[in-house]
């Protein structure tokens, strides 16, 4: 018998498909914003995976993986249900802001509550009436602020099933992230929900590569659980074992100037290698930047106008 499921106060069927539309609030003109919620539930009865992008406004290549996967048709279950939330932030899409109107940031405002700021609201809402529905969900995410992520999944340490689910993926890397409180992914984990925070790209940007692996990604874990399958459309490639990444830290900038780039994201690097320089305009000062551990690049500054202190290179650990 298939479980009784209810997204906003709409009723879900076996074998319905609805666009349903999150009430967000209203512009200073009274105009209506919302979000569509695009759900897709199959006859037969199944897993319900959660797709959501753009929790951040300026994220654009995690939106435009949902998108492509709306787009063809990826989203439609033989069994269990798909829900596609392509953005949920999308005051920060409009205004190109990572933030909510309220200068919150919408993913550190979880579980939010109904009296709260207009981000605290929404993030009730939105986890009390629509992600309580899911049982696995992949967030997608980018770097901020011109900084290029590796395409690579986040997940919690000490969960198997969670391990195991994220190597379907098989993205090059997974770190064992620490949870960021009231944060999605956070919140979710605590309602006992397998969640899979994929980073890619950078923010206000589209990479080709970053939204291929996100896209593939999917569809071999919507494989893995049983809901569909068109992993005939992937390059049939062996799969291979995921490097495990303990931590990460941060190569920060000790001096301003002009930075640049001597490495590339998914490089690795050993104690001592060169990973850099910061000059000045003028061509009277070079300051070499080296590594001072052994990893692999999971991220890289890609603006090239850096103040002391500024972050440049994100290291994952083994």
């Amino acid at each position: 018998m298939s479980r009784p499921m209810k997204i906003l106060g709409q009723e879900i069927l076996p074998g319905s498909s609805h666009v349903l539309k999150m009430d967000l609030a209203k512009l200073y003109t009274r105009t209506d914003l919302e979000i569509p919620i695009i759900v897709k539930r199959a006859k037969k009865d199944g897993p319900c995976l959660l797709l959501t992008a753009g929790i951040h406004g300026d994220e654009t290549n995690g939106v435009e993986i949902v998108r492509q996967i709306i787009a063809n048709k990826y989203n439609i279950p033989k069994a269990g249900t798909i829900i596609c939330v392509p953005l949920l932030n999308v005051f920060g899409f409009i205004n190109h802001s990572r933030e909510f109107p309220d200068g919150r940031d919408l993913n550190r405002m979880f579980p939010g509550s109904k009296t709260g700021s207009l981000a605290s609201r929404f993030a009730h809402k939105f986890i009390t009436q629509v992600a309580s529905q899911a049982d696995v969900c992949i967030d997608f995410h980018t770097g901020g602020k011109m900084r290029f992520n590796y395409s690579h999944l986040r997940i919690g340490k000490g969960d198997d099933e969670l391990l195991e689910l994220a190597k379907v993926f098989e993205s090059k890397f997974i770190m064992f992230a620490e949870q960021r409180e009231s944060s999605f992914r956070h919140e979710m984990s605590k309602m006992g929900k397998k969640i899979l925070l994929f980073e890619g790209g950078k923010s206000l940007s589209l990479d080709r590569a970053v939204t291929r692996q996100g896209v593939a990604g999917t569809i071999r874990i919507m494989k893995h659980l049983g809901i569909n399958d068109h992993t005939h459309i992937l390059n049939p490639d062996k799969a291979r074992e995921p490097i495990l990444l303990e931590n990460a830290s941060w190569v920060r900038a000790d001096h301003s100037g002009i930075y640049r780039s001597f490495i590339k994201v998914g490089d690795v690097v050993h104690k001592g290698d060169e990973l850099g320089s910061v000059t000045d305009p003028f061509g009277l000062f070079t300051k070499t930047i080296k590594s001072k551990l052994d990893g692999y690049v999971l991220n890289n500054n890609h603006m090239p106008l850096v103040n002391q202190g500024d972050a440049l290179i994100n290291i994952g650990l083994l």
